[in-house]
C-alpha cells in the first residue's frame, strides 16, 4: 500500500499536526473540518510551527503549506486519518461515511486516544482496513505513534501504517484494541490521581507538578499536561477506561468532571488547572 494522498479530518491541535507531519514527507493532504474557521486557524498554527522548525534548518514553509489543499467535505484519498472530537458516535458516523465515498483500496485509520478501534470498524464495510494511528502532542515533536489493530484489522493494513509512522520520522508501538490501548491505560489514572491530591488538598497544584517534574523527571506535571490535552478529553478517556474496564478506579475525579462543567477545560479555554493568557 502505498499513501500518497491523505485526507486529515480535524484541524485542531492534533489534526493540524498531522496534516503537517504528512505533508512535511511530501505527500499531498486534503484538509477538513466541519468547523467554521478550523481550517483556516489550523493552516495558520501550521505557519506558526513550520517558520519555528525553518529558522533551526527546517523545511522551506510555503513549500510544506503548498501540498496542504482546504477542502469543504470529505474527498477520496488513499487514507483517511480522523481527529475529530473524542465521542464514539461522532467518529462512527465519519467513518460510515468515509466507507461510502473513499475507494474499496483506501485504509481509514483513528487518531483516537481511547474509543475501541473494532467499534469504528463495524460502522463500515472494510473492517480490516480500518486501524488506529495515535499520535501523541505536540505531533511535529513527539515521535511515538501508537498502532492499534482492531478484531478484524489485516496484517496488510498493520504493517503499510507502521510503515507510513516510520516514513513520518515517528517510532511505531504496535498495541491491542483494549480501552485506552498502552498509552492512556497508563496516564490516565496517573492524571487522575494528581487530580485526587489536589481534590484532598495534599498539595497544591504547583506542588503536584513539581513532584513529577523534579522528582520523576517528567517535562511536564500531570495537571499542566491535563491541561494540554484538554480536561474534557481527559474526561471522556477515563469514561471509556471505566466502562470498558467496569473497575471503579477508572472513574473521573469529581473534581476534574466539576472542572468540565465549569467549562475550565485546559488551554484552549485559557483556564483549567492553571490559568493560561
Amino acid at each position: 500500500m502505498r499513501f500518497e494522498h491523505v485526507l486529515v479530518v480535524g484541524a485542531g491541535q492534533m489534526g493540524g499536526g498531522i496534516a503537517q507531519v504528512v505533508a512535511v514527507s511530501n505527500r499531498r493532504v486534503s484538509l477538513y473540518d466541519s468547523a467554521p474557521g478550523a481550517v483556516e486557524r489550523g493552516l495558520a498554527t501550521m505557519r506558526k510551527s513550520l517558520d519555528r522548525l525553518a529558522e533551526k534548518g527546517g523545511p522551506d514553509p510555503d513549500e510544506v503549506l503548498g501540498r496542504v489543499e482546504p477542502v469543504g467535505d470529505l474527498v477520496p484519498a488513499d487514507l483517511l486519518i480522523e481527529a475529530v472530537v473524542e465521542d464514539p458516535e461522532v467518529k462512527r458516523e465519519l467513518f460510515s461515511r468515509a466507507d461510502a465515498l473513499l475507494p474499496p483500496a483506501s485504509v481509514l485509520a483513528s487518531n483516537t486516544s481511547s474509543i475501541p478501534i473494532s467499534l469504528l470498524a463495524a460502522a463500515t464495510a472494510r473492517p480490516d482496513r480500518v486501524i488506529g494511528m495515535h499520535f501523541f502532542n505536540p505531533v511535529p515533536v513527539l515521535r511515538l505513534v501508537e498502532v492499534i489493530r482492531g478484531l478484524e484489522t489485516s496484517d496488510e493494513t498493520a504493517s503499510a501504517i507502521v510503515a507510513l509512522a516510520e516514513d513520518l520520522g515517528k517510532t511505531a508501538a504496535e498495541a491491542r484494541d483494549f480501552p485506552g490501548f498502552v498509552s492512556n491505560r497508563i496516564l490516565m489514572p496517573f492524571i487522575n490521581e494528581a487530580v485526587y491530591a489536589l481534590l484532598e488538598g495534599v498539595a497544591e497544584a504547583e506542588a503536584i507538578d513539581q513532584v513529577a517534574k523534579l522528582g520523576f523527571a517528567h517535562p511536564l506535571g500531570p495537571l499542566a499536561l491535563a491541561d494540554l490535552i484538554g480536561l474534557d478529553t481527559c474526561v471522556a478517556i477515563m469514561d471509556v477506561l471505566h466502562a470498558g474496564l467496569g473497575d471503579p478506579k477508572y472513574a473521573p475525579c469529581p473534581l476534574l468532571r466539576q472542572y468540565v462543567q465549569a467549562g475550565r477545560l485546559g488551554r484552549k479555554s485559557g483556564r483549567g488547572f492553571f490559568v493560561y493568557s
